[in-house]
């Protein structure tokens, strides 16, 4: 039944013939899981709380920064330092009061996600790594849910809907994920602050399609966009006959270490923030090579670090080489990472990437620096 309140809140809805009371009640009646809170997660919310989605689940275990506010519009300046996944449903609850939104407080991992996406119709993801495109793709195929799929890159994004339908799933779209350090994040790459709306939009009009039973998903096409030349392609997918999951003979059975299946385990030696103040206390003599891009250094640095970006450290390798400890440094640790495994290679005996990068630098040592 819908209050007199409802109903005026959704005529527009109601007044669609292929729509209606009936698409409006399937609405009310259905459970979606909104895997983080960020980018994607942020427009995706608010589109699902206001179509009236009778619950909401969201899970995301970080925190609201200051450097979030450029795209993920669910939140405002009151919410930084506050768990995203909490200020969410605080705010999604605002937005609609005819709803019911539970926040999920953690890091959704292959111990929690079965028992987690079980309670719910289906999951629109908008998570930023592998691993855990992986552990979302293979729960929502062993509990036969259907997986909204979406992810950004700078200028370009695409989406698609995975197991439904007897479409294909994410895995016969990527068999493999990319080597570690292959495809930087948002954070080390940018993103156009718009970009994840349109993408989250696209994922948001699947779940109401599946939901309501109207129209044609995107089972079994990508679609992408390219923000700068204003143009969407579309490419055919197939199920993949082999897919050890979702194949003919499926050999996954239940969810596996996605961390290590996607190469993520820690492959360089780390040095976190306090241990590398107390390192530079005992043995000024250390080398501290940032290898962010400039115009980063110029929002925060660690004082008396020497400036090589990634892209420029392989002309470096020589001079680097020696018996000096060396400390890769970036944003968040991942380009460290690699930047550390290349001066490794090239023979360095003592380096080591910061842990956590000058994000976590300024979180333990030096808040005074500029978080971004």
């Amino acid at each position: 039944m819908f209050t007199a309140q409802e109903l005026s809140r959704y005529s527009r809805h109601l007044t669609l013939s292929e729509f209606g009371l009936e698409g409006q009640r399937r609405l009310k009646n259905a459970r979606v899981l909104l895997v983080g809170a960020g980018g994607l997660g942020s427009p995706a919310g608010l589109y699902l709380a206001a179509a009236g989605v009778g619950i909401i689940g969201i899970v995301d275990a970080d925190v609201v920064e200051d450097s979030n506010l450029q795209r993920q519009v669910l939140f405002t300046t009151a919410d930084i330092g506050q768990s995203k996944a909490n200020q969410a449903a605080v705010h999604l609850q605002q937005l609609n009061p005819h709803i019911t939104v539970h926040s999920h407080h953690i890091a959704l991992n292959r111990h929690n996600a079965m028992t987690l996406i079980a309670d719910y119709d289906l999951v629109v993801d908008g998570s930023d790594n592998f691993p855990t495109r992986y552990l979302v793709n293979d729960a929502c195929v062993l509990l036969d849910k259907p997986y909204v799929y979406g992810s950004i890159y700078q200028f370009e994004g695409q989406a698609s809907v995975f197991h439904h339908a007897d479409g294909p799933c994410y895995r016969c779209l990527f068999p493999e994920p990319p080597a570690p350090g292959q495809v930087p994040s948002c954070a080390e790459a940018g993103v156009l602050g718009v970009l994840p709306a349109m993408i989250a939009t696209i994922q948001t009009t699947e779940a109401i399609k599946l939901i309501t039973g109207i129209g044609q998903t995107l089972s079994g096409r990508l679609l992408q966009y390219h923000a700068l030349d204003m143009r969407f392609d579309e490419l055919t997918l197939s199920r993949d006959p082999q897919c050890p999951i979702c194949g003919d003979q499926p050999v996954i059975t239940e969810l596996i270490d996605y961390e290590a299946f996607c190469g993520m385990q820690p492959a360089v030696s780390l040095i976190t923030a306090t241990e590398l103040k107390t390192q530079l206390k005992n043995n000024p003599d250390i080398q501290l090579i940032d290898v962010r891009e400039p115009y980063e250094r110029e929002i925060c640095q660690i004082n008396n670090s020497r400036s090589i970006p990634l892209a420029t450290l392989i002309h470096h390798h020589n001079e680097l080489v020696g018996d000096r400890m060396i400390v890769c440094i970036c944003k968040s640790g991942g380009r460290s990472a690699t930047a550390t495994r290349q001066l490794q290679a090239a023979g360095c005996s003592q380096v080591y990437s910061l842990e956590g990068g000058i994000l976590a630098w300024i979180d333990q040592i030096d808040p005074c620096l500029t978080r971004y």
